[in-house]
């Protein structure tokens, strides 16, 4: 237990210093950024994959058509949730980009409800509410519709649900699907 809580308190102090990086890079575009996201994500997954002599698991995905499809889908979700948080930190949309992180979890429960069945307990449709009338608030304070926080929302959203499905561990499907946006990513920045 107490790993799990020092890798989820680790996770979210790097994503915490992301912006104050993505603001570091300005110079170049969202999409240079997120192509060197993939790139080097991809080459470090592959790295840890080689170092453990862990590929069992790869022949048996690439025959797998749904298993295949369902990381294609994940990596393009993936890869739209990245870009529009690039994009968002560096048009100065910092605020609306944490606001879609704070729905986030609004739109998972609501897709674990309506698509998957699950149910939550009366005590814990409270919190929900809760969360639901701050979100509505910071919202209405925004003073427009905060689509960045909306379309950061919904594609993280259906990008966990999508890993709720999916059949392989965690390293392994991000690992397919980094390989998915790695030749797009590699052909823009030869472009570049």
């Amino acid at each position: 237990m107490k790993k799990g809580i020092l890798s989820a308190a680790t996770a979210y102090l790097l994503w915490g210093f992301f912006p104050i990086y993505f603001k570091l890079v300005h110079a170049a575009s969202p999409l240079e950024i997120l192509s060197h996201r993939v790139i080097w994500s991809l080459i470090f997954l592959v790295g840890v994959l080689a170092f453990a002599r862990d590929w069992s698991w790869l022949r048996p995905a690439l025959h797998d058509r749904r298993t295949m499809l369902i990381y294609l889908a994940a990596s393009v979700l993936l890869g739209l949730n990245w870009f529009i948080y690039i994009w968002a930190v560096n048009n100065d949309f910092i605020v609306e980009a944490s606001l879609g992180y704070f729905i986030n979890p609004l739109v998972s429960v609501l897709l674990g409800v309506a698509l998957l069945r699950e149910r939550l307990r009366p005590t814990q449709w409270i919190p929900v509410g809760i969360a639901t009338i701050g979100v509505a608030y910071l919202s209405v304070l925004y003073g427009h519709l905060p689509w960045i926080a909306i379309a950061l929302a919904l594609t993280f959203g259906l990008y966990g649900l999508l890993k709720k499905i999916s059949p392989l561990r965690p390293k392994y499907g991000l690992s397919l699907e980094t390989s998915f946006l790695f030749l797009p990513a590699l052909g823009y920045l030869l472009i570049l």
